[in-house]
């Protein structure tokens, strides 16, 4: 077994000096997004630092992508907060323990699925549900950091609890506080926007104004931080700040297990879990096809359960890939996770002699910067595309997305699993079934509604677009009662199985009723295009022995044996005559 990682076996010396400067920048945006998600959180501000060490080292021996960032993330801080507060009290002492055996539980089950070998979880949430989920949460977020904007004690349990309670908080809000954080969010967002653009024509290279357009919250927290602490606006206009942060590397340990609490965290860290690896897969992805790479969705398992692992080891919460910090690291021409490593270790240092700069840091400017980080993360585009495509997918995204608002995030995300399965199971239960005729002159065949066709005489031929199982079995039979009532004349029904992929029990069962009460009245079932899976198991039923010779390696061989049938009744029961021997082996 190879212990060391890939990329450094492989590691080349020409890519030392963008993994240090992607490094040093992505260190930079670092520093106010781990203090404003553990505030998000509703955890200590040391507690983002903390997450920003270990967990990157992490995954850098065990993950796949190049140029993922992990570290906290707007999203899970939310889901965290959302699991722990209804049982501790935020900042407490229960509370940081519990965050710690959170990311602990996220981690250990990232580990098994990637020990099990469940990449394919990466798809288990549908885009539409993810986009709907991190949607109602951007929301959700913004509502809940406006407090801090407003200098004002308004919490509330979903948004529109919180947006009411502001209301009334309104006569409260300290003005000085305001100011701080609505220049703070102004700054920002004209920084989104524009500063970019404006560093263009400046005459600045594209990479680089991008990059210092990304970096505009750090500004921010310097100046804002450093017009506090001259002005001891804390003490003089009651301007909350993010107060004394330990300095020191976090010590090392496993966080206390509680069997009750881990009764209650099962759940919420298992779509921590699912929601963090989804999102992480999709960034990863799309960074890793820009310079034709490729990662493997278990290593990213082992990765990200690894990065949670440690983060609860040395006093974190649970973490993932960030999409923003992640586009950094790329354009700052990270080639490998060293570039994650460097990060880690300089922000170590910060907190090894640096964390006193933190002291008069406002909480209304980390406000600021979690709600403009968060804004950009409602997907308007994705729900305009759903609705114009599929509007089931839409309302899959819109209920997601209200769930969460409404009702908290667990409630909106097992909403939007449970409207995808139900909408996969719905369609799955209403196959398209096709009555086909052949095209003249050729071997294919079309839908009769479709295209301009030729029927074969006393054939009723239908293509089967679905796997058959017990949800649409009984649709199959009605279809087929359906089309031999207009077809008075049938003596034999042709069934297409050239899409069908599985027929469970319940499906085996209706077709051999089926074809029973078929011969029973004179009529003979066929069967074309059978894949080799699906008649390997046939075969040996009873259903298969009955079907013998009637199953026919191609339709246009099977409208032909049709036309030739003078003996109804005889040939709806008679083995294959010869001369035609795909019959015998008709699966595909």
């Amino acid at each position: 077994m190879k212990i060391l990682p890939e990329w450094i076996r492989g590691y080349r010396k020409p890519w030392l000096a963008g993994d240090m400067v992607a490094g040093a920048i992505v260190t930079v945006m670092l520093i106010p997004q781990s203090l404003a998600y553990a505030l998000l959180a509703g955890l200590p501000p040391q507690m983002g630092l903390y997450a920003s060490i270990l967990p990157i080292v992490a995954y850098a021996w065990l993950g796949s992508s190049m140029t993922l960032a992990v570290g906290p993330v707007a999203v899970a801080s939310l889901m965290t907060a959302s699991a722990l507060q209804p049982l501790a009290t935020a900042g407490s002492p229960e509370y940081v323990a519990l965050a710690m055996l959170l990311a602990l539980l996220s981690g250990g089950m990232l580990l098994v699925f990637g020990a099990l070998r469940l990449g394919f979880l990466a798809h288990f949430l549908s885009h539409p549900v993810i986009s709907g989920f991190i949607s109602g949460s951007a929301i959700l977020i913004a509502v809940g950091q406006l407090r801090h904007l407003l200098g004002v004690k308004a919490g509330g349990t979903h948004a529109l609890d919180s947006l009411v309670n502001l209301a009334h908080a309104l006569p409260h809000t300290n003005l000085t506080t305001l100011a701080l954080g609505g220049g703070s969010l102004l700054f920002l967002w004209v920084a989104r926007r524009f500063l970019a653009q404006w560093l263009l024509r400046a005459g600045l290279g594209d990479k680089a104004a991008e990059l210092i357009a990304k970096l505009a919250p750090m500004l921010a927290v310097l100046v804002s931080t450093a017009l506090v602490a001259w002005l001891q606006l804390d003490r003089s206009a009651g301007v909350s700040v993010v107060g004394p942060v330990p300095q020191g590397l976090p010590a090392i340990g496993m966080p206390a297990i509680d069997v009750g609490m881990v009764s209650q965290l099962w759940l919420p860290a298992l779509l921590i879990s699912l929601v963090g690896f989804v999102e992480s897969v999709s960034v990863a992805q799309s960074l890793a096809l820009r310079r034709q790479q490729r990662i493997q969705p278990n290593h990213e398992l082992l990765g990200l359960g690894a990065a949670n692992v440690a983060s609860a080891l040395s006093g974190g919460f649970p973490v993932t890939g960030g999409f923003a910090r992640s586009v950094v690291n790329f354009a700052a021409g990270a080639n490998t996770p060293l570039a994650g490593v460097i990060a880690a270790a300089l922000m170590a240092v910060v907190l090894a002699g640096f964390t006193g700069l933190f002291h008069d840091l406002p909480h209304a400017v980390l406000a600021a910067t979690i709600i403009v980080a968060v804004v950009s993360l409602i997907d308007l585009q994705t729900l305009r595309e759903a609705w114009r495509y599929d509007k089931a997918d839409a309302l899959a995204l819109i209920a997601t997305a209200g769930g969460v608002i409404g009702f908290g995030v667990e409630a909106g995300i097992l909403v939007g699993v449970a409207l995808s399965l139900g909408t996969l199971v719905w369609r799955s239960s209403h196959p398209h079934i096709a009555v086909i005729g052949r095209v003249p002159g050729t071997q294919h065949f079309r839908n009769v509604a479709r295209h301009a066709v030729q029927t074969q005489p006393g054939l009723a031929a239908l293509r089967v677009d679905e796997n058959l199982f017990f949800a649409n079995a009984g649709v199959l039979q009605d279809t087929v009662e359906a089309q031999l009532a207009q077809q008075p004349d049938a003596r034999h029904v042709l069934l297409v199985f050239s899409a069908v992929n599985q027929v469970d029990v319940t499906a085996l069962g209706v077709l051999s009723e089926m074809e029973r009460s078929l011969r029973q009245r004179g009529v003979g079932l066929l069967l074309a295009e059978v894949k080799g899976p699906v008649w390997d198991r046939l075969r040996n039923t009873e259903l298969g022995q009955r079907m013998a010779g009637r199953v026919f390696l191609s339709t246009h061989e099977a409208f032909d044996w049709a036309g030739e049938v003078h003996d109804l009744r005889e040939d709806a029961t008679a083995a294959s005559p010869e001369g035609h021997p795909a019959r015998a082996h008709g699966a595909l």
